[in-house]
This record gives structure tokens, C-alpha cells and sequence, in this order.
């Protein structure tokens, strides 16, 4: 008898951080509802008309800092629902280049902020929602880490710029990155 109370004791001590765990992700969430989502953009970002800042294999690769002012995240994100920061490598970027752009097809699931999708699971390099499957843009994997990649909820908008992408607008985070069709 006294072998199995001891036995239940070792399980409670061994428990107590399971529990003290769950407490945190619970606070973590509370935090993460309080925070205000950023408004989405009604429509996707204008055909780039400037001089297109220089980037490809051409030329080495250098951090890129999208911070445009004091708290803004620094990483492609669109401001006031308005601006599209970080969308200024013009048509010739190419880290975007596809040889075979829709080589699956066209996305016709809806565009813009009246089309929310929830994203169903998997990672950068394949992820779904609705039965769709898309990639990540290699170029911008490093600017979707703090994605969750089973929940998080998308908008999809067209690219005016590169060919056979699209842009994942993330509505929690208000950030994007290039997202290629699937099927």
C-alpha cells in the first residue's frame, strides 16, 4: 500500500509541469486576443511603376529591413490596410521568376478581404486550406515564422508584378509573403 502511494506522488510531481505549461499557452493565447488584428487591404497592391530596388542572384544578398516606422514588424507588411511595404522588386525580380508560371492552374477560390481562408495545416513548402494546396515563395520563407500554420487565417491577392504568384495577406499578423498555386 505504501509502495503505491508513493507511485502516485512520483506521478503528480512529474505532472505539475504539464500543467504549469498548459497555464502559459493559455496566457500566451489571452495576450495574443487582446492584440488588435491590423485592418486588411481592401484591394492588392498597384503594378510597381518606380525604379525596382535591386535583388537577385546578381546581387548578394543583403538583410532587408521593412521596419518603416517604430513598432511596424520587419517584414512585408501592408500599413493602414493601405500600403504595401516591401513590394517595390518590379517585374524583373528574380528571386520570382517562374519558368512555368500557373503551371497548376489558376486560383479561382476568391480574392480580397471578403475571402478569408483558414490555413488547415502543413509549413512554408506546402501548406492547404479548403482542399487548395500552396508554397511559400523560397525568397520569402524567412518572413512567414511566426505563421501558424494550422489556424492562422489568410487573404489571398492577386500579384500584379510576377507572374504566376500571389500574395498571402496573414490577417492575425498583417503581413504577406508570395504564394504559389498548387492545385
Amino acid at each position: 500500500m505504501r509502495a503505491i502511494k508513493f507511485v502516485c506522488a512520483a506521478l503528480l510531481l512529474a505532472a505539475v509541469p504539464v500543467f504549469a505549461q498548459r497555464q502559459e499557452e493559455k496566457q500566451q493565447g489571452k495576450q495574443e486576443e487582446k492584440r488588435e488584428a491590423p485592418k486588411p487591404p481592401s484591394h492588392g497592391p498597384s503594378a510597381y511603376h518606380g525604379t525596382p530596388r535591386a535583388v537577385g542572384p546578381e546581387k548578394p544578398q543583403e538583410p532587408r529591413h521593412f521596419s518603416d516606422q517604430p513598432g511596424h514588424p520587419d517584414v512585408p507588411h501592408v500599413d493602414n490596410g493601405k500600403k504595401w511595404v516591401g513590394h517595390d522588386t518590379g517585374r524583373d525580380d528574380a528571386r520570382l521568376h517562374l519558368d512555368h508560371p500557373w503551371e497548376h492552374g489558376r486560383f479561382t477560390g476568391g480574392f480580397g478581404p471578403s475571402h478569408r481562408w483558414r490555413i488547415g495545416g502543413g509549413g512554408p513548402g506546402r501548406f492547404w486550406f479548403n482542399g487548395w494546396n500552396w508554397m511559400v515563395a523560397p525568397a520569402d520563407v524567412i518572413y512567414c515564422d511566426g505563421w501558424w500554420w494550422d489556424r492562422d487565417e489568410i487573404i489571398i491577392y492577386d500579384d500584379p508584378d510576377h507572374i504566376g504568384w500571389y500574395l498571402a495577406y496573414n490577417v492575425r499578423l498583417g503581413t504577406y509573403v508570395h504564394v504559389e498555386f498548387l492545385g
